[in-house]
């Protein structure tokens, strides 16, 4: 299992990052168009048609969107208290709990949850929801957050930004044209679908090239910090709320390794994005892919006890 999923899923990312980092000393990118083409146009796109194909039950959507808020929620207060105790400052706070809160469950977890239950599609569509509500997390809370540390109180602007953000809307009208059964002609339907594609690559791109920029500092506390909160108290999390849910089979299995991801690149975009510990975002995310080698494959054995 530790090779298939280095061979499989971890190499293959950080092939993508390499070549984003190479290209950025070559080439010296231009980091603030890269955020924007994802910030604005692929990730909406890859929300919108992850909701368009849904199929899950309406059920099983309830349970997944509490597990999700419950998840989140507790996460939530974890880092609150860390950041609290650390005397953190206000742009480091948002920057820690957009790190332990905003995981990498599209381009990271949709790869794991493919390779574990080897397409089943009811394990498939669970991680497509958690994908669109992490990214609904991402584009709500984390600009809200890191517009409130930059802005010290001006919620007006802090929610005349997030009006401005698209990917809430894609979520809803995809969510609203699955249920509705609109279909989508072809000349609307294709470059969503290639924006959806070249999710994956841009973004690890990206972030290669972000990384780069920035010095690796090894001997950060908070970034070891964000780590342990990340990959190790998640997880627990994950598994509390599977066995307080009463949830058994694929729908235990997939939630509980869905708690595991590593901290997601939009985490980093955003930091990019609006100049938030963009050093400290990019680390984290970097390493904690590179650590979850080891946590995910622990995690996944541990599931295949429900």
């Amino acid at each position: 299992m530790i090779v298939t999923i280095l061979l499989e899923v971890v190499l293959p990312v950080f092939v993508l990052i390499g070549f984003g980092s190479l290209m950025q000393r070559i080439f010296r990118l231009d980091l603030y168009t890269l955020s924007k083409i994802n910030f604005y146009f692929i990730t909406p796109a890859a929300v919108f048609m992850s909701m368009y194909h849904s199929d899950m039950s309406g059920a099983l959507l309830g349970t997944v969107v509490l597990f999700y808020g419950l998840y989140v929620f507790i996460l939530w207060i974890v880092g609150t208290l860390v950041a609290r105790f650390m005397k953190f400052p206000s742009s480091m706070r948002a920057a820690f709990n957009n790190s332990i809160m905003l995981d990498n469950s599209g381009n990271y977890g949709m790869p794991i949850n493919a390779l574990v239950f080897k397409g089943d599609p009811l394990a498939g569509s669970m991680q497509a929801l958690i994908m669109s509500l992490q990214s609904l997390l991402t584009f709500t809370y984390g600009v809200i957050a890191i517009q409130g540390a930059k802005l010290k109180g001006n919620y007006r602007s802090m929610v005349i930004s997030f009006l401005k953000m698209p990917v809430p809307y894609a979520l809803v009208l995809g969510l609203l044209l699955h249920v509705l059964h609109v279909p989508l002609p072809v000349f609307v339907s294709q470059p969503l679908t290639y924006a959806q594609q070249s999710l994956v690559a841009i973004a690890l791109l990206t972030l290669g090239a972000q990384i780069v920029k920035y010095p690796l500092r090894l001997y950060r506390l908070d970034i070891y910090i964000s780590l342990f909160v990340r990959l190790i108290i998640g997880p627990v999390i994950g598994c509390t709320l599977v066995f307080t849910l009463g949830l058994k089979g694929i729908p235990a299995q997939a939630l509980l390794i869905a708690s595991g991801m590593p901290s997601g690149v939009n985490t980093s975009i955003l930091a990019e994005e609006y100049a938030n510990e963009p050093d400290f975002a990019a680390q984290t995310v970097l390493l904690s892919t590179l650590f979850n080698v080891v946590t995910i494959t622990a995690l996944i054995s541990l599931a295949k006890m429900f």
